[in-house]
């Protein structure tokens, strides 16, 4: 089975029987896997989008447990630790671990963002969100300037929600 799929499935059993996390994490992956591939990323940048993407809320319920807020800080805060267990329980390579984590430490932060696929990873995080949250089109025009860099991730928000 391919090393996504099994830490999907591992995602899957953390947050069971929360099937809203689950969905959005699912969905968030599929999005990651669309924009990592149409924008051409080296195929060790797919993968840690891949995972990142798979497992970039892991730390929500611990965030909610721990500070009673699922805020976007304490989801960076606390998914990384639960990420990294994941992660060595499935032998990922230390260092793509490492990236994981770092992506899923950020994925809220806005600023500074040091790679594609952290960008990636934002944008479809934000293509799940819109919808979820269900954004103006004025919120939508505004992400669409300040956060989406990528060609794919525009064309994919353009089509969808074209405000």
């Amino acid at each position: 089975m391919k090393l996504s799929a099994q830490l999907l499935q591992d995602m899957v059993q953390y947050n069971a029987p929360d099937v809203r996390r689950v969905s959005h994490a699912l969905k968030v992956y599929g999005y990651a896997c669309i924009l990592g591939q149409a924008e051409h990323l080296s195929e060790q940048e797919e993968l840690t989008l891949e995972l990142a993407a798979a497992l970039h809320d892991i730390g929500i319920h611990q965030a909610e447990r721990k500070y009673g807020s699922s805020a976007g800080t304490y989801q960076e805060k606390e998914g990384p630790a639960i990420a990294r267990a994941m992660l060595q329980k499935r032998g990922v390579a230390p260092a793509a671990a490492e990236r994981v984590c770092q992506l899923i430490g950020r994925h809220h932060t806005y600023t500074g963002i040091d790679g594609m696929d952290c960008q990636l990873l934002i944008e479809a995080d934000f293509l799940v969100n819109v919808d979820e949250d269900s954004l103006s089109a004025e919120a939508i025009r505004s992400v669409r300037e300040k956060i989406f860099r990528s060609a794919s991730g525009k064309a994919l928000l353009n089509a969808l929600f074209g405000a």
